[in-house]
């Protein structure tokens, strides 16, 4: 079984305390976020200030999405995905996706997703290393989601809906595009209600860290086919 090598800059996961706080400074950089995801780390910036120094997480549990039979679409959602009511694209509109969900707030009516970060991940999708679904309603942006994709895993970051299901739809053409691609490891971070009933699961952090390194080295066709996805 393949083993992680140890990061540039910074400590082993494990090192996170109980809540999966690592640390705080660094970058945003594509070189910094790359081996930040790629030894199972983000960042959050969960204190509302988007000049503060940036937080790094690695929680355990950490929180998944199975990408076999244990992938649960609710029938209602199935007619609604198979009746022409949306369409779906690929990283088509990904700064059109990242503004609306830094726009939507989250639970507790704040939102993570600052200017710098909004620059820093739409500098690694134009590396290719970020990628994005999107749903319309005729032309106009109505859900979509996106997510930081290395190799085998795709970290999903956040989704947002301006419709009923069009977020549900998001994730349900990821999970598909997911399986063609041949990735292995959909990353969820933390597990929400709205996930599980998904079939979103939690697993250690160890044995997620075990999934990421086989991921990582699986082979896997690129999320992101840099403006000519359909």
């Amino acid at each position: 079984m393949p083993d992680l090598p140890p990061s540039k800059h910074f400590p082993p996961a494990e090192f996170a305390d109980e809540d999966g706080f690592l640390g705080v400074g660094g970058e945003l950089s594509p070189e910094w976020l790359l081996d930040a995801y790629s030894h199972g780390i983000f960042p959050w910036p969960w204190d509302g200030r988007p000049a503060a120094p940036i937080p790094w997480f690695s929680p355990d549990p950490r929180a998944v999405l199975p990408l076999d039979d244990r992938f649960h679409v609710p029938r209602r959602l199935q007619r609604t995905c198979r009746s022409g009511r949306f369409r779906v694209t690929f990283n088509q509109s990904m700064s059109d996706v990242i503004r609306c969900c830094a726009a939507q707030p989250d639970r507790v009516g704040e939102t993570w997703i600052f200017p710098r970060m909004i620059g820093a991940y739409t500098e690694l999708h134009q590396l290719g290393a970020v990628g994005s679904v999107e749903v319309w309603s005729d032309d106009r942006l109505v859900g979509g989601l996106y997510g930081v994709t290395i190799g085998g895993l795709f970290s999903a970051e956040s989704m947002f809906h301006a419709e009923r299901d069009a977020s549900k739809v998001a994730l349900v053409a990821l999970v598909e595009r997911l399986r063609e691609r041949n990735i292995k490891l959909l990353d969820i971070q933390q597990m929400t209600s709205h996930l599980e009933q998904f079939g979103a699961i939690e697993i250690a952090r160890e044995d997620y860290l075990a999934q990421l390194a086989i991921a990582l080295q699986c082979g896997a066709k690129s999320f992101v086919e840099m403006k000519k996805d359909k």
